[in-house]
């Protein structure tokens, strides 16, 4: 028997649970994975509290982690067992022993490459991957705000921009974790609960504001982030970490400078085999060469996971968190 991190309803931390579970055969087209290391989100919150649903009850959870391959479907053609592997699309599961997945979800892990830093940066850094390479291909010189600068996404954020020769002004909420954004790249770190921070990006910017805006929070940090951005700038929403937006003004974008907003998502350009093995090389290069480190602060056992999602939700994390089967 293998064990794996259920819940059987929406809810607060303590839906989590440990349990045993059948881990029956990969089908055809599927690869199984011995996880040796699995990647905390924060998008697992949103699928544990409801705020996105999942397929059915009782339901695993978690989309990233690393490992060897155990066992490949008759169909498979990319994977043999033993391969060092990794992933970051779903579906949900991860959390556990053993996952078993499309083998079109997985990519070739360098030996150059850990699995604990794999499952630490998969998902975070393919995330800055399609951020700054193809939402808004970041250029060197440009400042742009990105909000959660000290977090798991943030600090990778901070590293990749700094790599591109650009100016990462991110948000924080404490000092401490503005040191941690600055230590990473970041060029300047406002503390939102000290300072007004559209007021501080426009003394940053000497008034012309960022082309673009990077936002995971969502609710609390929409209007702050409009407020930003420079005439017909880009508006990046990819989280809700404070709750979804609602109820958008579209007006608004008009009176603020004929504003852009996309919604991004990993699934949309990483919609291939073809595409995420050319998306994750490309961020085993940045780590390879130096640039982006695994920033990891905080490790559970996959049994403690109900103790590492209160410590995200309660903002008690930094950098990025790994659970250990």
């Amino acid at each position: 028997m293998t064990r794996r991190i259920e819940f059987k309803q929406h809810g607060l931390p303590e839906v989590l649970d440990f349990v045993e579970f059948s881990c029956i055969a990969p089908n055809p087209h599927q690869v199984q994975v011995r996880n040796k290391a699995v990647g905390l989100n924060f998008i697992d919150t949103y699928f544990r509290n409801g705020l996105y649903e999942v397929p059915a009850f009782p339901s695993g959870l978690g989309f990233e982690g690393a490992g060897l391959v155990q066992a490949v479907g008759s169909a498979v053609t990319r994977f043999k067992p033993g391969d060092r592997v990794a992933y970051a699309t779903g579906p949900l599961g991860a959390y556990s022993d053993v996952h078993t997945l499309p083998e079109d979800n997985l990519v070739h892990l360098p030996k150059s490459i850990s699995f604990e830093e794999a499952a630490a940066l998969m998902l975070k850094g393919l995330t800055v991957q399609y951020l700054f390479r193809q939402t808004y291909r970041l250029k060197a010189g440009e400042i742009i705000l990105f909000h959660a600068a000290a977090g798991g996404v943030g600090t990778i954020a901070c590293q990749w921009a700094k790599a591109l020769g650009a100016k990462l002004i991110g948000t924080v909420s404490s000092q401490e974790k503005a040191a941690i954004a600055r230590s990473a790249g970041a060029w300047e770190a406002i503390v939102y609960r000290e300072e007004d921070v559209a007021e501080r990006v426009m003394a940053l910017t000497g008034g012309q504001k960022c082309p673009a805006v990077y936002d995971g929070v969502g609710k609390d940090t929409w209007e702050t982030s409009l407020n930003c951005l420079a005439p017909r700038g880009l508006m990046v929403s990819f989280g809700n970490a404070s709750g979804a937006v609602k109820g958008v003004d579209l007006s608004s974008l008009a009176q603020k400078g004929s504003l852009y907003v996309t919604r991004p998502g990993l699934p949309s350009y990483a919609n291939s085999a073809d595409s995420l093995q050319i998306m994750a090389n490309e961020l085993f290069a940045m780590i390879d060469q130096g640039h982006i480190t695994a920033d990891i602060r905080q490790r559970y056992s996959l049994a403690d996971a109900r103790f590492a999602h209160e410590a995200l939700s309660a903002q008690k994390t930094t950098g990025s968190t790994v659970l250990l089967p």
